[in-house]
């Protein structure tokens, strides 16, 4: 949300994928708050904001599809769909069916996770306007007052969703908004900016089972996963720009080491007991047979390794040689491997069908941005 995940993860959102996005190819993005992206491949972005090819000055209004174009790359619409994915796994951390509750509580995700992209970008006006004057604002596509009225309109209108969501939604995302402003405002270029976009992804997992069930401590192991993705991708994305550090890789890629063992390793059997899960000592039920994997147990495997796999490898060459371009993938490696993620901590939570309709908003976040031609998102 901005958030986290990411600029998540957050994103980032979330963000980390809120906080700024980062230069990810072809792929949705993650974290909660703001985001600093490259040009997109073949200069999508750019070619709105360079003067045609004999030097005439542009004239009249932009075209429609123009300004839209601005606004889709200033909200990072692609990174929208590392999103839900937070919700969904709360809720089913809480042992809760998804339900309406639980949908107010993705369209809070959503609102507050685009306020902190816009937001973020209007916080580094200038700092773009030197660094990376194709972006939206700084190009003159879009107006930095407009960017900062979207940013207060969507922060309104997410924390209006989490209170029909309820007392206990909205008790969690008001403070899921403060990390976000926070972030973009003060501790985005501070030693706590990682921190921050990591509380604000975990915060948006427990805002879906917070809306979902009324509580949050069910939550919190799979709130603390998904944060402690979202920190190391947040600490790799800082360098994105400048490369040079072997510590936030090689640090990343121990994390994903660590979490995907975690996912993996320890899988909650729902009560009662089904026909093929082991049944509590002293409960009815049947046992299956020892050594049999349960489904459930390989799908949260499969999962695991999805998301290790979608993280590690580019780690990995930004600790052989941390360039910016091997850095700046492996953010967008972290930030695509949020959504397997989310997946494996539903499916380890004992909801399939949830981890599944998770794991579906990959390929369907890679057709968007392929069509939307949008294939650079970024979280930092």
């Amino acid at each position: 949300m901005s958030r986290a995940g990411a600029r998540d993860a957050s994103g980032s959102s979330g963000s980390s994928a809120s906080p700024r996005v980062l230069a990810v190819p072809a792929a949705p993005a993650d974290g909660h708050g703001g985001d600093a992206a490259a040009p997109p491949a073949g200069g999508q972005g750019a070619d709105l904001a360079t003067p045609p090819a004999d030097g005439a000055a542009t004239r009249g209004p932009r075209p429609r599809s123009g300004r839209a174009g601005a606004w889709a790359e200033l909200l990072r619409l692609p990174a929208l769909f590392t999103v839900p994915g937070d919700a969904l796994a709360g809720a089913a951390a809480a042992g809760v069916r998804p339900g309406r509750r639980t949908l107010l509580a993705i369209g809070s995700s959503l609102c507050l996770y685009e306020a902190g992209m816009a937001l973020n970008d209007w916080a580094d006006r200038a700092e773009d306007a030197v660094e990376r004057p194709h972006r939206p604002i700084p190009s003159g596509r879009i107006r930095p007052a407009a960017a900062l009225a979207a940013a207060c309109g969507l922060t309104g209108a997410g924390l209006a969703l989490a209170a029909a969501a309820g007392r206990p939604a909205l008790a969690v995302a008001a403070p899921l908004a403060g990390s976000v402003w926070a972030y973009d405002l003060v501790l985005k270029h501070t030693p706590a900016g990682p921190a921050a976009m990591a509380a604000a992804r975990g915060l948006d997992l427990l805002l879906g089972a917070a809306a979902t069930s009324g509580g949050t401590r069910a939550a919190l192991p799979s709130a603390a996963l998904l944060g402690s993705h979202t920190l190391a991708v947040t600490a790799v994305s800082r360098r994105e720009t400048t490369g040079g550090s072997v510590l936030a890789p090689s640090a990343a890629l121990a994390t994903t080491g660590v979490l995907a063992r975690l996912v993996a390793g320890h899988r909650r059997t729902r009560l009662p007991a089904g026909r093929w899960a082991a049944a509590a000592p002293g409960l009815p039920g049947p046992k299956r047979a020892v050594g049999a994997p349960e489904a459930g147990d390989v799908l949260t495997a499969a999962l695991g390794a999805a998301y290790a796999a979608t993280a590690a490898r580019p780690y990995f060459h930004a600790t052989l040689n941390p360039s910016p371009p091997l850095t700046q993938r492996a953010v967008g490696g972290g930030i695509r491997a949020t959504i397997p993620l989310q997946a494996a901590l539903a499916a380890r939570a004992g909801a399939p069908a949830t981890s599944l309709l998770i794991a579906a908003l990959a390929p369907a976040g890679r057709m968007f941005a392929r069509r939307a031609a949008m294939r650079k998102v970024s979280i930092t």
